[in-house]
């Protein structure tokens, strides 16, 4: 606990109230009082905001300005102290880039990095019992493709990329942004690579890959979609595609060129044109999350008339 002199309590007490505490940006000042007759507070203790979650946790978004190491140090533990008294089980402290020499302090109390993102790194200390129950951070990236499908012609938008080793015809795509769905990313995609507009139809294939060189090493998931074209005039971006084209399905079914996932899905849309798309479509239905009041998208075939 952090001890004032008589002089310096007095200048901190003026911005504090009469009892109990007071936040004030990201410190919260708690007072105490002696146990003699007098009013005179013996020490102040400086305590770090946080906001607590129904879950036991507390999360700390923002650092004193200007505090040094040490003072940092203390305040931390005092928080710390605080936070067990009042039952709590994990803390979350974000410490932002320009503030990246506190996280040795915090540290040293027990934090370890959880993630990063953006100028912020975010670190955790589970104060429960037992082996931590904190969860980890996200496991996969995921990568949406769209097989645009003329179904006149009964042809298929299809890349190869630039930069492969091996120029294999695939289907256009890319990474999804954060809070982009995943067929508004699928459209997203084919038109920066290839100029054609198209719209969002169905969900076709899931393939799920650990361990993936282009994601770090956590795991992958590769999403191809179904998308119908509005435009058909290629202009494909060369710095992403070496070639692309309007490929007949049958082809690109039959072809070595292509990859093990880009073959299997061609042949689902041969089935899917001859027998009709609702037999391979996973069909996107929003629906209301029960807890949260957020919606969310939900894939999945349709049941038959009469057996919704």
């Amino acid at each position: 606990m952090a001890v004032f002199s008589s002089a310096q309590l007095r200048s901190v007490l003026n911005l504090l109230p009469t009892q109990g505490s007071r936040s004030s940006g990201s410190l919260r000042w708690l007072r105490r009082f002696s146990a003699g007759p007098g009013p005179e507070p013996r020490a102040v203790r400086a305590l770090l905001s946080g906001e607590s979650d129904r879950y036991g946790g507390v999360t700390v978004r923002h650092l004193p300005d200007q505090i040094s190491e040490s003072t940092f140090s203390s305040v931390l533990r005092d928080s710390l102290s605080q936070w067990r008294s009042e039952g709590k089980i994990a803390v979350w402290l974000y410490v932002p880039l320009a503030q990246c020499r506190l996280a040795e302090a915090a540290a040293l109390h027990g934090f370890t990095f959880h993630h990063a993102l953006g100028d912020t790194a975010v670190l955790s200390l589970w104060m429960g019992s037992g082996e931590s129950r904190l969860p980890g951070y996200a496991t996969h990236q995921v990568g949406v493709a769209g097989a645009v499908v003329n179904e006149s012609s009964g042809k298929v938008l299809v890349v190869q990329d630039k930069n492969k080793t091996v120029n294999a015809w695939k289907f256009p795509g890319g990474l999804s942004n954060p809070g982009e769905n995943i067929g508004a990313t699928a459209v997203r995609e084919v038109f920066e690579e290839t100029g054609v507009q198209s719209e969002f139809r169905s969900l076709l294939s899931i393939r799920q890959q650990h361990n993936h060189p282009g994601a770090f090493g956590m795991s992958d998931m590769y999403l191809i979609c179904r998308l119908s074209p509005l435009t058909h005039d290629i202009s494909f971006c060369t710095q992403e595609c070496l070639r692309c084209e309007w490929l007949d399905l049958v082809d690109l079914a039959k072809t070595k060129d292509t990859t093990p996932v880009t073959s299997r899905v061609a042949k689902l849309l041969l089935y899917g044109l001859e027998k009709g798309f609702d037999s391979i479509d996973l069909s996107m239905e929003e629906v209301p999350a029960v807890y949260t009041g957020l919606f969310y998208q939900i894939y999945h075939r349709k049941p038959p008339v009469g057996h919704e």
